[in-house]
């Protein structure tokens, strides 16, 4: 079966920009406090290991590990794993797809996935969230962020790089609706304005904590 259009653009467009990204973005949570805050919930709630779902050059990885989470990694991208073992050569992180994950059933604690569906065209984001569904344990968290609101956006270029990647904004009602779909229960939401350097391009930011229920 031939890889999907998507997954390719995604995984070519960041392997050009691995090293790029990974400079670019490494502080960029020190400057977000709303963000941080949403993670440092999901780490005081999860218990068990967590997957860090599109982890890219492993930061947000990284930033778990601080707050005492058991995470690794798994990324779509040859070139961002390759960054993110050199980064950070003592965490675990792997190439995978969030579409058919080499994860056993019901063995994570948690899962993150920190703009990484962004990419996902919104008809597939149901298998995705299925499949997220299927590795997390009974009573596991999942931590969604993505860009809300209800657009598409084609990259022409990006962190230096010619590329062609498409980007989408969701809306959160819609997001939780298909969370829900998949079988996981939202128990809370943020939705923050853009800041000074996500203006005027980015707009709001939306940030959803869910769980898979114990039966």
């Amino acid at each position: 079966m031939s890889e999907a259009r998507y997954l390719h653009a995604t995984r070519t467009a960041y392997d050009a920009v691995a090293a790029d990204y990974a400079r670019l973005l490494r502080d960029e949570l020190a400057a977000k406090p709303l963000d941080r805050a949403m993670l440092a919930a999901f780490a005081e709630v999860v218990s068990g290991p967590v997957a860090d779902l599109g982890c890219g050059p492993g930061r947000v990885t990284e930033h778990l590990r601080t707050l005492g989470v058991a995470a690794f990694g798994v990324d779509l991208s040859p070139g961002m794993v390759a960054v993110a073992r050199t980064t950070y050569p003592d965490l675990r992180f792997e190439v995978g797809s969030m579409t058919a994950l080499d994860l056993p059933d019901g063995g994570l604690g948690g899962a993150v996935a920190w703009y990484s569906t962004v990419h996902t065209p919104p008809e597939v984001l149901p298998a995705v969230f299925t499949e997220v569904h299927r590795v997390l344990a009974p009573g596991g968290r999942l931590l969604l962020a993505f860009k809300a609101g209800d657009r598409l956006r084609h990259l022409d270029h990006a962190y230096g790089h010619d590329l062609s990647l498409d980007v989408y904004w969701m809306s959160p009602d819609r997001v939780a609706d298909l969370l829900g779909e998949a079988g996981l229960v939202v128990d809370a939401r943020l939705v923050r304005e853009p800041d000074e350097q996500e203006r005027p391009r980015q707009g709001p930011q939306a940030f959803l904590l869910a769980h898979k229920p114990q039966r």
